[in-house]
């Protein structure tokens, strides 16, 4: 279930004196079954970027491809782009809006066609993939705590069965247990789905332990692409866009700089300690 992205750009208020550029000639393909991670310092474009990818925004210039198809055709059906393509957005309170949280949950999969019975059926396996307490499940979801709201508008997502899933910085606002536990979910639910996932983050540490390839937004294009491994070895020009690579990559460049034999593509803690523990065998 590729994407493929064809110098796509985007403005906001095109030909008004406030034109702003947030993408520009972006080209990418995003392959099935990847996890990536997209970063970039607020303004970078990441989330207009990813806003394009089922077409909630419509670029200024250039193609987008789903499976081959151009989303732009004028009989493209984007309603059925916007069930394969599932969005989290940032602020999940912004997608709950049931009196119940199985009730959020199966609006989806009823808003698709299907009959109660199996948007039922959806949603009872879309909580449980997300790990969310059945003694939760007929409270109101403006009731839940920051983390629940999170996997409830997750699940919202998976209940229709998405096979791309994005997710907008989805721990934005959490405690680091909250972040870990949600990050955590994310990545078992892509080792057993084997579908899609890209996750939109600020912080190199929160994708440094998960994702497969990342994705560097800067200035509205895009700046590095490829695995982390390979990512965090411009761990200099990141910090000139504002970014850090995690905290494992300095530490590493400062062993070996201080003479210790060690990999500095060691990019999890890990990956660290067996480096360390090399030197010492």
């Amino acid at each position: 279930m590729s994407i493929k992205l064809e110098n796509v750009t985007y403005q906001y208020s095109p030909d008004t004196a406030y034109a702003i550029t947030a993408l520009d000639h972006v080209n990418l393909e995003l392959r099935d079954g990847e996890f990536i991670g997209i970063i970039g310092h607020t303004g970078s474009g990441k989330s207009t970027l990813v806003q394009h990818l089922n077409g909630l925004l419509k670029a200024t210039e250039g193609v987008i491809y789903y499976n081959g198809q151009n989303i732009y055709d004028k009989d493209y059906d984007l309603k059925d782009l916007r069930t394969q393509v599932g969005m989290v957005f940032q602020y999940p309170e912004h997608q709950l809006f049931e009196t119940t949280v199985f009730e959020d949950v199966k609006f989806g999969p009823k808003n698709q066609g299907l009959d109660d019975k199996e948007a039922t059926l959806r949603a009872y396996e879309a909580l449980e993939k997300v790990h969310f307490p059945t003694d939760y499940f007929d409270q109101s979801p403006f009731d839940l705590s920051g983390g629940q709201k999170r996997r409830a508008a997750i699940a919202g997502v998976l209940a229709m069965k998405p096979a791309v899933l994005i997710l907008d910085e989805p721990t934005a606002g959490l405690d680091p247990k909250g972040r870990d536990e949600i990050l955590d979910m994310i990545a078992e639910m892509h080792k057993k789905s084997g579908n899609t996932v890209i996750l939109v983050s600020h912080s190199m540490e929160d994708v440094a332990n998960y994702v497969d390839r990342i994705i560097v937004m800067n200035d509205a294009r895009v700046a590095f692409d490829g695995a982390p491994k390979e990512v965090f070895r411009h761990y200099k020009e990141l910090e000139t866009m504002g970014l850090a690579a995690p905290e494992v990559t300095y530490i590493m460049q400062e062993l070996q700089a201080a003479g210790f034999p060690v990999s500095v593509d060691a990019t999890t803690i890990q990956e660290a300690k067996e480096e360390i523990l090399k030197v010492f065998r």
